[in-house]
């Protein structure tokens, strides 16, 4: 195989990968994990927690807080599509909201703003929330 057939093969495949990708999710989803603005970590984080997944994947959170007002939210994931989407949904949707509040944002509501999760995929918004949880309950320790 030359480089131009190589071109060629790979080019197929990204097609094929991005007709099954926009069956299968929703175009929020599909931009949320292409573009994951709050991938990675956070100097002297105030909270953070990390927890690893039944599917195996594991999810972690970082969080500055001001004034019981979370400042910024960091996530990092070895996961899949899904969870990075959700692991970068939720910690847009918890930027300047006060502790309380990101404590009560449910898996539902976070799938609600990916527009959705195939069923197959729920578990990744569980995990996201549930490793929130868990760094709000870490805070400062």
């Amino acid at each position: 195989m030359d480089e131009d057939d190589f071109s060629v093969f790979i080019t197929k495949i990204q097609n094929k990968i991005k007709k099954y990708e926009e069956k299968t999710y929703s175009k929020k989803l599909i931009h949320e994990y292409n573009n994951p603005i709050n991938f990675g970590k956070i100097k002297n984080p105030d909270a953070k927690a990390k927890i690893k997944g039944p599917c195996g994947d594991t999810m972690k959170i970082e969080l500055k807080i001001k004034n019981k007002i979370i400042k910024d939210a960091r996530f990092w994931t070895d996961g899949c599509g899904p969870t990075i989407a959700c692991g970068n949904m939720l910690t847009k949707l918890i930027k300047n909201i006060n502790v309380k509040d990101a404590n009560n944002i449910t898996d539902f509501e976070l799938i609600k703003a990916l527009d959705n999760l195939p069923e197959n995929h729920k578990h990744c918004a569980t995990l996201s929330v549930n490793t929130l949880q868990k760094a709000l309950k870490n805070i400062n320790k």
